[in-house]
């Protein structure tokens, strides 16, 4: 039997980093974690940054705990998207980058919309205006000595590839997160660049998913072990569009939550959709794997979760996220609902007090225990994907049979539960690690394979988790109640 080809995936999320290495042949691909390693944002005088050398010593860590028997055929870097690192002249990180929940683009939308108004703006990116979005940060920068000094712009994946490799390169998935990227030309949006005043010259070619970054460099190599020779490929570097590249779903008819700190909820299009009627129900369009435009929709996933167990973590109270859900599911159903994007959830804070207050001012009871909270928490998510669903069948045209989620929400049996029930349609959960499995897949089969035949390979591996809608009369009230709220 042939002996399966390996590839590592480094997979940089919001709340934590991870090195998966993938273990892969023609009929089945296989995964093992080999380092996890914690991802806070620090709060300093000069906002809140990402602490990104500790972010390059988990990666080094982690590629330090291959087995060198294995054999790397390459390594592969995805991550969130928007934030960024500027480079100087010579290459060195100017600072730490700002994360997205960095209060200094608050502002800065509206002003932007005076420049390029709302709809001219979406004809030209395609992309919703959102204050964590790259181009609001760089307007945030404008007069800074640091965004003068700058000489390359490198969103964070792309960074840690470059520490790699010492080749500076942008791959498309994640440029198309930035509000300054055309996913129709397939290049910069330089009419946004260019009224926006923005400097041009930090705007690196962009490369697709599956090309070569380079090999790794020597000092690289001696520091983790892995040798010198193995390549770096530039995935999809938006780690959602690896999470999608790897649903595994047998048709067109299905939709995908993409199910962690955010939720993205979306469906796959053959291009670009930039109708009035899509920018007015508030979708974006960015670029998948093979060619693909995903048409979806960026909401609060369980920030707002992680946030509550940071709280009650510092009050004494250590459950973890299956404990948590377990006394969710023990709590009454169709209590008090939350709009998971009001902007009172939007940055750290104390996230319990948070969702009491807003039941409060909208005239609900707030939820007493933690598990009522969770329950809360979970409600509100489950409806808010309902909404977007239906927002999406009526946009692109499409019927959606299926809800495919994957990413950690997956593992959390009671949200998909919920889902379904919301949703009025079947959910499929898993797989969990589906960012990771398409960053390795990518690397295994190029970008020329058929996002077919990738699913059928992730389908025979690892078979998803189905839950069937149930109570459609209750959730068709809670709907309603949700949609009030909202208003």
């Amino acid at each position: 039997m042939t002996k399966p080809a390996s590839y590592a995936a480094i997979d940089l999320g919001a709340a934590s980093g991870r090195v998966v290495v993938g273990h892969v042949d023609e009929h089945r691909v296989a995964l093992e974690e080999v380092h996890r390693f914690p991802n806070v944002a620090v709060t300093t005088p000069d906002g809140v940054l990402w602490d990104v050398l500790s972010l390059w010593r988990g990666v080094l860590d982690g590629l330090a705990k291959v087995d060198p028997d294995r054999e790397l055929r390459g390594v592969g870097v995805d991550g969130w998207g928007v934030d960024y690192g500027l480079l100087d002249g010579e290459g060195r990180l100017l600072a730490n980058p700002h994360s997205y929940r960095d209060p200094r683009t608050r502002d800065l939308v509206e002003q932007a919309l005076g420049v390029i108004p709302a709809d001219e703006l979406y004809r030209l990116t395609g992309v919703q205006p959102q204050p964590i979005n790259t181009l609001y940060q760089l307007l945030a920068e404008r007069g800074l000595a640091r965004l003068e000094a700058a000489g390359t712009l490198l969103f964070i994946p792309d960074l840690i590839a470059y520490w790699l490799t010492g080749e500076p390169m942008v791959e498309a998935t994640v440029a198309s997160t930035s509000q300054l990227y055309d996913t129709g030309t397939g290049d910069w949006a330089w009419p946004v660049i260019e009224r926006f005043r923005l400097p041009g010259h930090i705007f690196t070619p962009v490369v697709e998913p599956g090309a070569a970054r380079g090999a790794l460099l020597t000092q690289v190599a001696e520091a983790t072990g892995v040798p010198a020779r193995v390549g770096v490929t530039a995935v999809a570097s938006h780690d959602t569009a690896s999470a999608v590249a790897a649903v595994p779903a047998e048709n067109d008819g299905f939709a995908y939550v993409s199910s962690g700190t955010w939720s993205l909820v979306g469906v796959e299009t053959a291009g670009p959709v930039r109708t009035q009627a899509a920018r007015a129900a508030g979708l974006t369009n960015e670029l998948g794997v093979a060619g693909t435009n995903r048409l979806l929709k960026n909401t609060t996933g369980l920030w707002l979760l992680q946030e509550c167990r940071r709280v009650w973590s510092q009050q004494g109270d250590h459950r973890d996220y299956g404990e948590l859900a377990a006394a969710a599911a023990a709590a009454p159903a169709f209590g008090p609902l939350v709009d998971p994007d009001d902007e009172s959830f939007a940055g750290p804070a104390d996230m319990p007090s948070s969702i009491r207050s807003f039941c409060a001012r909208t005239g609900q009871r707030p939820p007493g225990d933690h598990g009522a909270m969770v329950r809360c928490i979970l409600e509100s998510l489950a409806c808010a994907c309902r909404l977007v669903l239906d927002q999406i069948e009526a946009v692109a045209d499409r019927k959606i049979e299926v809800v495919h989620v994957v990413g950690g929400g997956a593992r959390n049996r009671l949200l998909c539960q919920l889902t379904a029930d919301a949703a009025g349609r079947p959910v499929l959960a898993g797989p969990v690690e589906a960012t990771s499995l398409g960053n390795i897949l990518v690397q295994a089969f190029g970008s020329d394979t058929s996002l077919t035949e990738l699913r059928e390979l992730v389908r025979r591996s690892i078979g998803p988790r189905r839950y069937a809608p149930r109570e459609p009369e209750a959730w068709s009230d809670a709907l309603d109640r949700f949609e009030r709220i909202l208003q």
